[in-house]
C-alpha cells in the first residue's frame, strides 16, 4: 500500500468506530436541571436531545418494543425489574461511575429486589405518594380533619364533604392499588383475590367523590384552587405550594405523608440495550452523580435525591422539610416498589380498568 493513501483510509474508517456526540434522553418534563444540561453540553461537546413522556406506559412501551433511539431513560424500580429479564437494558458497571459511592445505601437497598447488585440502574430521585391539600378549604369543611391520614380520602364521611371543592388521584394504577391494600392492612402486593376485591371495593366507594383520575394536572389545579385534595407525589405538591405562594393565593397548599404509611418510589437512570450512544449515556449518568447536578434538581423540583453528597448543597426549605426528607421513624413505615408477576399485574390492571370505567 502506498504511504500517501494510508492517512486517507484511516480518516474514512474513523467515523465507523467513533461515537456521534449526541445524547437522546427520554424523561418527564423538566426532570433534569437546566443548568446541568447546559454544563454537560459545554463540558463534553455532546448535544442533548430531550424528549418527554406523559405517563410511564409510554416509556415502557417504547423500551420493550425496542429501537427507541434513546440513550438514557428514567424508569421506576418496578419497571427496571421488568426490563432486565426482557434484556431491554445494558448493564452499568458501578465501578466505572465516579460518585456511585455517594448514593444512599437505603435507596440502593430498595432497588436490590428488582436489580440485584445495582448493575442496570442508578437511583436518581425518590419520594412518597401522599396527601396534598388546600388546607383552608379542607378545614372549612372538616374542622377536625385528619390531615395526615388516608381516612381523609378513603372514608366516605370525609371525602363526601370535600367533593364540591375537588378530589383527584394520580393515574398510577399499581401505586394506588398498593396504597389501598396497605391502608386496609393487607400486603401491598398481595396475590390473594379477596385482598384485591377489598381494594376494588375501597376504590369503588371513593369514585363518586372524585373529580378526576389524572396525571400531571394536580399541581396546577391545587395551586389555582381547582382542587382541595389530591393523592399525588410529594414533589408535585411542593410545586403546587410554590406556585400558589408566587401567585399570592390566600390559601396554603400542604403535603402530608400518611401516618398509616405509604409508597416510597424511586426513579432511576438506565441505558436501553440498543442505545445508539452508550458512551455518551454513561458520561451523562456520571455527570448527574455529581452533587451539584442533583442539588439543582432537588432545589428546583422539591424531590429528594439519592446522592448523599448533595445534601449540604440543598436549600434549607428542601433538606429541612420532613415531607421531602422524612425522618427515619417515618421512613420505617414506608413500603417500596416490588416486582409484580405477570398474572397478578393483569388482575390489577383489570381492577383499575373497572374502577376508571365506573
Amino acid at each position: 500500500m502506498k504511504p500517501s493513501i494510508l492517512p486517507l483510509l484511516l480518516t474514512l474508517a474513523l467515523p465507523l468506530h467513533a461515537e456521534e456526540k449526541v445524547l437522546n434522553i427520554y424523561n418527564w418534563n423538566e426532570y433534569v436541571g437546566k443548568q446541568a444540561l447546559k454544563d454537560f453540553e459545554a463540558e463534553t461537546g455532546i448535544k442533548v436531545h430531550y424528549d418527554i413522556f406523559d405517563n410511564v406506559d409510554m416509556l415502557e412501551s417504547k423500551v420493550l418494543t425496542g429501537r427507541s433511539g434513546y440513550d438514557v431513560i428514567f424508569p421506576t424500580i418496578a419497571m427496571v425489574g421488568r426490563f432486565i429479564p426482557a434484556k431491554a437494558l445494558q448493564p452499568i458497571d458501578p465501578q466505572r461511575l465516579g460518585g456511585f459511592a455517594n448514593l444512599d445505601p437505603q435507596v440502593l437497598g430498595e432497588m436490590a429486589a428488582a436489580d440485584p447488585g445495582n448493575r442496570y440502574a442508578v437511583p436518581y430521585t425518590w419520594g412518597t405518594t401522599g396527601l396534598a391539600m388546600n388546607r383552608q378549604e379542607v378545614e372549612k369543611r372538616i374542622p377536625d380533619a385528619p390531615l395526615d391520614s388516608l381516612d381523609l380520602l378513603f372514608k366516605p364521611e370525609y371525602a363526601s364533604r370535600l367533593k364540591d371543592c375537588g378530589i383527584a388521584i394520580v393515574d398510577a394504577p399499581q401505586e394506588v392499588i398498593s396504597i389501598a391494600l396497605h391502608y386496609l392492612g393487607r400486603p401491598p402486593y398481595s396475590q390473594d383475590s379477596a385482598d384485591l376485591e377489598a381494594a376494588g371495593d375501597l376504590l369503588a366507594a371513593l369514585k363518586p367523590n372524585l373529580r378526576y383520575i389524572g396525571f400531571g394536572t394536580q399541581t396546577s389545579d391545587l395551586a389555582n384552587g381547582n382542587l382541595c385534595l389530591a393523592l399525588t407525589f410529594n414533589g408535585d405538591a411542593s410545586m403546587a405550594r410554590f406556585q400558589a405562594e408566587e401567585a399570592g393565593k390566600p390559601y396554603e397548599i400542604v403535603y402530608r405523608i400518611p401516618r398509616e404509611g405509604t409508597l416510597m418510589w424511586v426513579d432511576t437512570m438506565a441505558v436501553p440495550a440498543d442505545a445508539p450512544h452508550p458512551e455518551a449515556a454513561r458520561a451523562f449518568i456520571e455527570f448527574m452523580l455529581r452533587p451539584e447536578s442533583m442539588a439543582e434538581l432537588s432545589n428546583g423540583m422539591f424531590f429528594a435525591n439519592a446522592n448523599q453528597a448533595a445534601t449540604p448543597l440543598l436549600d434549607e426549605a428542601v433538606s429541612g422539610d420532613p415531607n421531602i426528607y422524612p425522618p427515619q421513624e417515618v421512613r420505617a413505615k414506608l413500603f417500596g416498589e416490588e416486582l409484580i408477576a405477570p398474572k397478578l399485574l393483569r388482575e390489577r390492571t383489570r381492577l383499575w380498568a373497572r374502577f376508571r370505567g365506573m
